[in-house]
């Protein structure tokens, strides 16, 4: 008689882990890259019958074998991995599921946020979170005409300003949102700051917190990740159907993207930005990226140059506000992280 219980299932546990494998890959799911918890249920004879995952404050990678469907393992499963994100101390939580398995997680007070085609659900299991957010950005709204831009800005760069410049000059407002997951090498709160002192002489930008609906690893797990072109393809529309209920928020009528001829996962997000938004009214403009030294501007460039310690070629690539913060003392623990990166790739 099996009695069901979820057991963690350690990294280093390769035949567990390939089991585990077998049975997403058995119900159509692959394994995401960034995963930090895996459990599993197993029958009498050891075999993963069941699975979940976790990544910050997101659950992954669910699924249960077709033949013990129907037995609450779902259940089970979902309320082992809250128990263990409340441990953690995370209590705002997110998943995207397949819309078969959308009822599971609403059944345990999760709202749904967005869907895309009848596949992809993205919900959270705080009643008044997107709409909270939706509502503190609609208090920002300006009259006349608003655009958006999306950046991490890891770390902000002349190339970073030159896109706001433009965006900011074809529109009355332009909303600028810094992606607020710290998933870069650069933290958050020097990224926003630098952002917020780049641009501080354009009056009609307001810069905001994207928080967890755009761009993060709950609305697009393999941003960060060289992946399969469908998978980012699929997150991106994800993504994208979460931004048409901001854009709708605050009048947005124009989003403003930098070129991005060499990186095949942001190549996929954009085409499916000039495909989705112009649907739901939205304009997609994609802005040419500036040069230097005859090579695109880029925020690896100057992360590179950090990392040697060429402090003269960040200052052509990078604004005063953002040369000055990495020559002071303050930059040390920033500093130190880049170049203990070494070779490690981050965008």
């Amino acid at each position: 008689m099996l009695d069901f219980t979820v057991s963690k299932v350690w990294p280093t546990d390769r035949y567990t882990m390939s089991q585990v494998d077998a049975l997403l890959e058995k119900e159509g799911i692959q394994r995401d890259g960034n995963l930090d918890y895996t459990c599993a249920i197993q029958d009498d004879d050891m075999n993963v019958i069941a699975t979940g995952s976790c990544f910050g404050n997101t659950l992954r990678c669910l699924a249960v074998d077709s033949r013990y469907q129907g037995e609450g393992l779902m259940n089970k499963l979902i309320t082992h991995l809250i128990d263990v994100q409340y441990e953690r101390g995370n209590v705002h939580l997110f998943v995207y599921t397949k819309v078969d398995s959308a009822k599971f997680f609403c059944d345990l007070g999760f709202k749904e946020i967005a869907r895309v085609d009848g596949t992809l659900v993205f919900l959270e299991n705080r009643a008044d979170g997107s709409s909270g957010y939706l509502r503190r950005l609609a208090a920002t709204r300006r009259p006349g005409t608003a655009g958006a831009v999306v950046m991490n800005a890891n770390p902000f760069t002349l190339g970073h300003r030159h896109l706001i410049e433009v965006a900011a000059a074809a529109v009355d407002t332009l909303h600028l949102f810094v992606v607020s997951e710290d998933a870069s090498l650069v933290p958050f709160a020097v990224r926003k700051r630098l952002i917020c002192e780049g641009v501080a002489d354009l009056d009609n930008v307001v810069v905001h917190e994207s928080g967890p609906y755009i761009i993060s690893s709950a609305t697009f797990p393999s941003y960060f990740l060289k992946d399969d072109v469908a998978v980012n393809e699929g997150h991106a529309r994800l993504d994208i159907a979460v931004f048409g209920r901001i854009a709708a928020e605050l009048g947005i009528t124009r989003r403003f993207v930098g070129e991005e001829p060499t990186s095949q996962v942001t190549g996929v997000y954009n085409r499916v930005m000039c495909e989705e938004l112009p649907r739901i009214g939205v304009e997609v403009v994609i802005v040419p990226r500036i040069e230097r030294n005859g090579a695109p501007i880029s925020a690896s460039t100057v992360r590179r140059a950090l990392q040697e310690g060429d402090m003269e070629t960040v200052r052509e690539l990078v604004p005063a506000t953002t040369y000055d913060y990495f020559a002071s003392d303050e930059a040390a623990p920033v500093l130190e992280r880049i170049r203990k990166a070494g070779n490690v790739v981050h965008y």
